[in-house]
Protein backbone atom coordinates (compact mmCIF):
# COMPACT_ATOMS: atom_id res chain seq x y z
CA UNK A 1 0.00 0.00 0.00
CA UNK A 2 1.54 3.53 -1.17
CA UNK A 3 1.81 5.98 1.47
CA UNK A 4 1.76 9.86 1.06
CA UNK A 5 3.48 12.20 3.65
CA UNK A 6 1.88 15.86 4.37
CA UNK A 7 3.73 17.78 6.36
CA UNK A 8 1.70 20.01 8.64
CA UNK A 9 3.77 22.86 7.93
CA UNK A 10 3.75 25.86 10.72
CA UNK A 11 4.79 29.58 10.66
CA UNK A 12 3.87 29.87 14.26
CA UNK A 13 6.99 31.86 16.49
CA UNK A 14 6.85 29.34 18.96
CA UNK A 15 8.62 26.55 17.08
CA UNK A 16 8.99 23.53 19.46
CA UNK A 17 12.71 21.43 19.83
CA UNK A 18 13.00 19.44 17.28
CA UNK A 19 10.51 20.52 15.10
CA UNK A 20 11.79 20.43 11.19
CA UNK A 21 13.01 23.23 8.81
CA UNK A 22 10.54 22.52 5.67
CA UNK A 23 12.62 22.62 2.37
CA UNK A 24 15.23 25.06 4.06
CA UNK A 25 12.55 28.00 4.12
CA UNK A 26 10.43 29.32 6.46
CA UNK A 27 7.82 26.73 7.02
CA UNK A 28 8.41 24.19 10.18
CA UNK A 29 6.79 21.07 11.36
CA UNK A 30 6.77 18.08 13.27
CA UNK A 31 3.88 16.45 12.59
CA UNK A 32 2.45 14.36 9.21
CA UNK A 33 -0.16 13.46 7.63
CA UNK A 34 0.18 10.21 6.15
CA UNK A 35 -2.29 9.12 3.09
CA UNK A 36 -3.25 6.31 1.53
CA UNK A 37 -6.07 5.37 -1.13
CA UNK A 38 -7.17 2.59 1.15
CA UNK A 39 -7.23 3.65 4.80
CA UNK A 40 -8.10 6.96 6.65
CA UNK A 41 -5.49 9.97 6.88
CA UNK A 42 -3.30 9.55 10.29
CA UNK A 43 -1.52 12.08 11.58
CA UNK A 44 1.90 10.78 12.87
CA UNK A 45 5.19 12.57 14.41
CA UNK A 46 7.80 13.64 11.92
CA UNK A 47 10.33 11.53 13.56
CA UNK A 48 8.36 8.27 12.68
CA UNK A 49 8.79 9.16 8.90
CA UNK A 50 11.05 7.41 6.50
CA UNK A 51 14.58 8.45 6.82
CA UNK A 52 14.60 9.04 2.93
CA UNK A 53 10.82 11.00 2.71
CA UNK A 54 12.34 13.57 5.96
CA UNK A 55 15.47 14.21 4.30
CA UNK A 56 13.53 14.88 0.89
CA UNK A 57 11.13 17.09 3.11
CA UNK A 58 13.70 19.42 4.96
CA UNK A 59 16.52 19.38 1.96
CA UNK A 60 16.73 23.10 1.07
CA UNK A 61 15.68 23.29 -2.31
CA UNK A 62 18.26 24.69 -5.03
CA UNK A 63 18.12 27.86 -6.81
CA UNK A 64 16.46 27.74 -10.01
CA UNK A 65 17.14 30.42 -12.87
CA UNK A 66 18.94 32.57 -10.19
CA UNK A 67 16.26 32.57 -7.68
CA UNK A 68 16.70 31.41 -4.26
CA UNK A 69 13.85 30.43 -1.85
CA UNK A 70 14.45 31.26 1.40
CA UNK A 71 11.55 33.21 1.30
CA UNK A 72 9.02 33.41 -1.13
CA UNK A 73 9.37 34.65 -4.72
CA UNK A 74 6.64 36.10 -7.35
CA UNK A 75 6.63 34.91 -11.09
CA UNK A 76 5.13 37.90 -12.94
CA UNK A 77 2.36 36.60 -15.99
CA UNK A 78 2.98 38.33 -19.55
CA UNK A 79 0.57 37.05 -21.97
CA UNK A 80 1.00 37.85 -25.35
CA UNK A 81 -2.16 36.31 -26.51
CA UNK A 82 -5.37 37.69 -27.77
CA UNK A 83 -7.47 35.73 -26.13
CA UNK A 84 -6.04 34.88 -22.54
CA UNK A 85 -8.68 35.08 -19.82
CA UNK A 86 -7.56 37.46 -18.27
CA UNK A 87 -5.48 40.24 -19.96
CA UNK A 88 -5.84 38.79 -23.49
CA UNK A 89 -5.20 41.31 -26.54
CA UNK A 90 -3.48 43.77 -23.99
CA UNK A 91 -0.09 42.90 -24.74
CA UNK A 92 0.00 42.07 -28.34
CA UNK A 93 2.20 45.29 -29.28
CA UNK A 94 5.91 44.42 -28.09
CA UNK A 95 6.11 48.17 -26.71
CA UNK A 96 3.07 47.45 -24.38
CA UNK A 97 4.63 43.79 -23.56
CA UNK A 98 7.68 44.99 -22.59
CA UNK A 99 6.50 48.22 -20.34
CA UNK A 100 4.62 45.67 -18.72
CA UNK A 101 6.95 43.10 -18.13
CA UNK A 102 9.60 46.25 -16.83
CA UNK A 103 6.45 47.35 -14.53
CA UNK A 104 6.20 43.87 -13.20
CA UNK A 105 9.86 43.93 -12.22
CA UNK A 106 9.67 47.19 -10.76
CA UNK A 107 6.39 46.23 -8.73
CA UNK A 108 8.39 42.90 -7.16
CA UNK A 109 8.01 40.50 -9.84
CA UNK A 110 11.41 37.97 -9.37
CA UNK A 111 10.66 36.41 -12.62
CA UNK A 112 8.77 36.83 -15.91
CA UNK A 113 6.61 33.66 -17.68
CA UNK A 114 6.04 35.05 -21.29
CA UNK A 115 2.95 32.69 -23.02
CA UNK A 116 2.22 33.08 -26.72
CA UNK A 117 -0.98 30.58 -26.72
CA UNK A 118 -3.57 30.72 -23.80
CA UNK A 119 -4.35 27.49 -22.56
CA UNK A 120 -7.56 28.74 -20.65
CA UNK A 121 -10.67 26.28 -20.83
CA UNK A 122 -12.01 26.49 -24.48
CA UNK A 123 -9.06 28.24 -25.84
CA UNK A 124 -7.98 27.27 -29.49
CA UNK A 125 -4.96 25.75 -30.64
CA UNK A 126 -1.97 28.11 -31.68
CA UNK A 127 0.17 26.44 -34.34
CA UNK A 128 4.40 26.90 -33.48
CA UNK A 129 5.46 29.39 -35.79
CA UNK A 130 2.66 31.45 -34.50
CA UNK A 131 3.52 31.45 -30.78
CA UNK A 132 6.78 31.53 -31.71
CA UNK A 133 6.17 34.74 -33.78
CA UNK A 134 4.87 36.39 -30.52
CA UNK A 135 7.24 35.43 -27.89
CA UNK A 136 10.45 35.78 -29.32
CA UNK A 137 10.89 39.15 -30.39
CA UNK A 138 9.22 40.23 -26.88
CA UNK A 139 11.74 37.71 -24.88
CA UNK A 140 14.62 39.21 -27.12
CA UNK A 141 14.07 42.78 -26.48
CA UNK A 142 13.88 41.93 -22.61
CA UNK A 143 16.95 40.11 -22.54
CA UNK A 144 18.62 43.26 -24.47
CA UNK A 145 16.82 46.21 -22.07
CA UNK A 146 18.15 43.43 -18.67
CA UNK A 147 14.84 42.28 -17.72
CA UNK A 148 15.06 38.85 -16.44
CA UNK A 149 15.22 35.87 -16.00
CA UNK A 150 12.76 35.03 -18.12
CA UNK A 151 10.18 31.68 -18.40
CA UNK A 152 8.69 30.58 -21.81
CA UNK A 153 4.99 29.47 -21.41
CA UNK A 154 4.87 26.40 -23.79
CA UNK A 155 4.51 22.89 -24.68
CA UNK A 156 5.68 23.16 -27.80
CA UNK A 157 9.54 22.12 -28.83
CA UNK A 158 10.17 24.42 -31.70
CA UNK A 159 9.06 27.34 -29.40
CA UNK A 160 11.34 26.42 -26.57
CA UNK A 161 13.47 26.32 -28.66
CA UNK A 162 13.16 29.75 -30.00
CA UNK A 163 12.64 31.18 -26.77
CA UNK A 164 15.89 29.82 -25.16
CA UNK A 165 18.22 31.11 -28.45
CA UNK A 166 16.08 34.57 -27.15
CA UNK A 167 17.32 34.66 -24.29
CA UNK A 168 14.69 32.62 -21.85
CA UNK A 169 16.25 30.41 -18.57
CA UNK A 170 13.34 28.34 -17.75
CA UNK A 171 10.64 25.88 -19.73
CA UNK A 172 7.36 26.38 -18.24
CA UNK A 173 4.95 23.12 -19.84
CA UNK A 174 1.50 22.49 -18.43
CA UNK A 175 1.49 19.34 -20.21
CA UNK A 176 4.75 18.27 -18.30
CA UNK A 177 6.16 17.30 -21.55
CA UNK A 178 3.59 15.06 -22.80
CA UNK A 179 1.94 17.27 -25.32
CA UNK A 180 5.18 17.78 -27.30
CA UNK A 181 7.49 14.60 -25.93
CA UNK A 182 10.64 16.31 -28.17
CA UNK A 183 10.23 19.17 -25.52
CA UNK A 184 11.93 16.61 -23.05
CA UNK A 185 15.18 16.34 -25.07
CA UNK A 186 14.90 20.17 -26.00
CA UNK A 187 14.88 21.17 -22.12
CA UNK A 188 17.24 18.29 -21.52
CA UNK A 189 19.96 19.17 -24.12
CA UNK A 190 19.52 23.06 -23.11
CA UNK A 191 20.42 21.71 -19.55
CA UNK A 192 17.62 24.60 -18.10
CA UNK A 193 15.21 24.73 -15.46
CA UNK A 194 12.15 23.19 -16.13
CA UNK A 195 8.22 23.01 -15.03
CA UNK A 196 6.28 20.16 -14.77
CA UNK A 197 2.47 21.19 -14.26
CA UNK A 198 -0.52 18.86 -13.96
CA UNK A 199 -3.44 18.93 -16.66
CA UNK A 200 -6.33 16.69 -17.57
CA UNK A 201 -7.52 16.99 -21.04
CA UNK A 202 -6.68 19.74 -23.45
CA UNK A 203 -8.21 23.38 -22.84
CA UNK A 204 -10.43 23.27 -25.48
CA UNK A 205 -12.45 20.03 -23.57
CA UNK A 206 -10.42 20.14 -20.16
CA UNK A 207 -13.51 21.68 -17.84
CA UNK A 208 -16.29 19.46 -19.65
CA UNK A 209 -16.44 16.57 -17.06
CA UNK A 210 -13.13 16.41 -14.99
CA UNK A 211 -13.09 12.96 -12.76
CA UNK A 212 -10.56 11.71 -10.50
CA UNK A 213 -10.58 8.99 -8.79
CA UNK A 214 -8.56 11.00 -5.27
CA UNK A 215 -7.27 14.09 -7.27
CA UNK A 216 -4.76 14.94 -3.94
CA UNK A 217 -3.44 11.92 -4.48
CA UNK A 218 -3.94 11.47 -8.71
CA UNK A 219 -1.58 14.65 -9.46
CA UNK A 220 0.84 13.51 -6.59
CA UNK A 221 1.14 10.34 -8.91
CA UNK A 222 1.34 12.35 -11.99
CA UNK A 223 4.21 14.91 -11.51
CA UNK A 224 5.82 11.91 -9.71
CA UNK A 225 6.08 10.12 -12.95
CA UNK A 226 6.39 13.15 -15.02
CA UNK A 227 9.93 13.74 -12.31
CA UNK A 228 11.33 10.71 -12.53
CA UNK A 229 10.66 10.46 -16.76
CA UNK A 230 12.54 14.01 -16.94
CA UNK A 231 15.56 12.81 -14.29
CA UNK A 232 15.90 9.73 -16.91
CA UNK A 233 16.27 11.86 -19.62
CA UNK A 234 19.02 13.76 -18.15
CA UNK A 235 17.38 16.42 -16.06
CA UNK A 236 18.25 16.59 -12.46
CA UNK A 237 15.87 17.05 -9.75
CA UNK A 238 17.44 20.38 -8.37
CA UNK A 239 16.19 21.76 -12.12
CA UNK A 240 12.62 20.34 -11.96
CA UNK A 241 9.78 22.55 -10.33
CA UNK A 242 6.36 20.99 -10.42
CA UNK A 243 2.71 22.68 -10.08
CA UNK A 244 -0.43 21.53 -9.33
CA UNK A 245 -2.46 23.12 -11.91
CA UNK A 246 -5.27 24.88 -10.77
CA UNK A 247 -7.98 25.47 -13.03
CA UNK A 248 -6.56 22.70 -15.31
CA UNK A 249 -9.00 20.61 -15.79
CA UNK A 250 -10.29 20.30 -12.17
CA UNK A 251 -13.36 21.64 -10.59
CA UNK A 252 -13.94 24.35 -7.76
CA UNK A 253 -14.00 21.27 -5.48
CA UNK A 254 -10.76 19.76 -6.98
CA UNK A 255 -8.97 22.62 -6.86
CA UNK A 256 -9.64 23.43 -3.02
CA UNK A 257 -8.81 20.05 -2.02
CA UNK A 258 -5.47 20.65 -4.04
CA UNK A 259 -5.02 23.93 -2.43
CA UNK A 260 -5.90 22.63 1.32
CA UNK A 261 -2.93 20.20 0.78
CA UNK A 262 -0.30 21.88 -1.10
CA UNK A 263 2.43 20.99 1.15
CA UNK A 264 1.74 17.51 0.36
CA UNK A 265 3.88 18.31 -2.98
CA UNK A 266 7.12 19.01 -0.54
CA UNK A 267 8.04 15.11 -0.35
CA UNK A 268 8.55 14.86 -4.09
CA UNK A 269 11.72 17.00 -3.81
CA UNK A 270 10.86 20.08 -6.24
CA UNK A 271 10.36 23.41 -5.68
CA UNK A 272 6.44 24.45 -6.11
CA UNK A 273 5.32 26.71 -7.86
CA UNK A 274 1.16 27.97 -7.68
CA UNK A 275 -0.15 29.44 -10.31
CA UNK A 276 -3.93 29.96 -9.22
CA UNK A 277 -4.18 33.96 -9.83
CA UNK A 278 -7.45 35.35 -11.11
CA UNK A 279 -8.49 31.64 -11.81
CA UNK A 280 -12.42 31.09 -12.45
CA UNK A 281 -12.99 29.52 -8.80
CA UNK A 282 -11.63 32.41 -7.05
CA UNK A 283 -14.72 34.62 -9.34
CA UNK A 284 -16.87 31.88 -8.19
CA UNK A 285 -16.56 32.16 -4.43
CA UNK A 286 -15.69 35.92 -4.15
CA UNK A 287 -18.32 36.92 -6.64
CA UNK A 288 -15.99 38.25 -8.81
CA UNK A 289 -17.06 37.61 -12.34
CA UNK A 290 -14.50 40.16 -14.47
CA UNK A 291 -10.93 38.53 -13.48
CA UNK A 292 -9.68 41.95 -13.10
CA UNK A 293 -11.68 42.16 -9.82
CA UNK A 294 -9.76 39.01 -8.72
CA UNK A 295 -6.97 40.41 -6.52
CA UNK A 296 -8.12 40.40 -3.39
CA UNK A 297 -8.77 36.67 -3.78
CA UNK A 298 -6.11 35.96 -5.53
CA UNK A 299 -3.88 37.56 -2.79
CA UNK A 300 -5.81 35.51 -0.29
CA UNK A 301 -4.75 32.22 -2.17
CA UNK A 302 -1.84 32.84 -2.92
CA UNK A 303 -0.58 33.82 1.49
CA UNK A 304 -2.52 30.18 2.32
CA UNK A 305 -0.07 28.68 -0.42
CA UNK A 306 2.81 30.42 1.69
CA UNK A 307 1.68 29.53 4.82
CA UNK A 308 2.26 26.11 3.33
CA UNK A 309 6.07 26.64 2.20
CA UNK A 310 4.91 27.29 -1.33
CA UNK A 311 8.21 29.16 -2.77
CA UNK A 312 7.18 30.47 -6.04
CA UNK A 313 3.57 32.32 -6.85
CA UNK A 314 2.66 32.81 -10.66
CA UNK A 315 0.66 35.79 -10.60
CA UNK A 316 -1.21 38.90 -12.55
CA UNK A 317 -1.17 41.40 -9.76
CA UNK A 318 2.47 41.99 -8.55
CA UNK A 319 2.15 45.13 -6.44
CA UNK A 320 -0.32 43.97 -4.34
CA UNK A 321 1.17 40.22 -3.94
CA UNK A 322 4.13 42.03 -3.05
CA UNK A 323 2.83 43.98 -0.63
CA UNK A 324 0.74 41.12 0.97
CA UNK A 325 3.69 39.04 1.35
CA UNK A 326 6.30 41.85 2.53
CA UNK A 327 3.49 41.98 5.26
CA UNK A 328 3.26 38.52 5.94
CA UNK A 329 6.98 37.82 6.46
CA UNK A 330 7.03 41.19 8.65
CA UNK A 331 4.50 40.13 10.96
CA UNK A 332 6.47 36.00 10.94
CA UNK A 333 10.02 37.81 11.96
CA UNK A 334 8.90 40.84 14.03
CA UNK A 335 11.41 42.73 11.50
CA UNK A 336 10.17 45.73 8.84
Amino acid sequence: MKRYYRPLAQIDPARPKGAHVLAGGWCWFDRVEVLSRDTAPEVIPADRLPTEVLTRLCAPRASVAGLTFERAKLMGILNVTPDSFSDGGKFLDPEAAIAHAKNMQAEGADILDIGGESTRPGAAYVPAVEEIRRTAPVIAALQSAAVGPISIDTRKADVAEAALSAGAALINDVYAFTHDPRLLAVSAKAQVPVCLMHAQGDPETMQTDPQYADVVLDVYDFLEERILTAEAAGIERSRIMIDPGIGFGKTIAHNLALLRRLSLFHALGCVILLGASRKRFIGVIGNAPSAEDRAFGSVSVALSAVAQGVQLLRVHDTKETKQALDLMQAIQTGTP
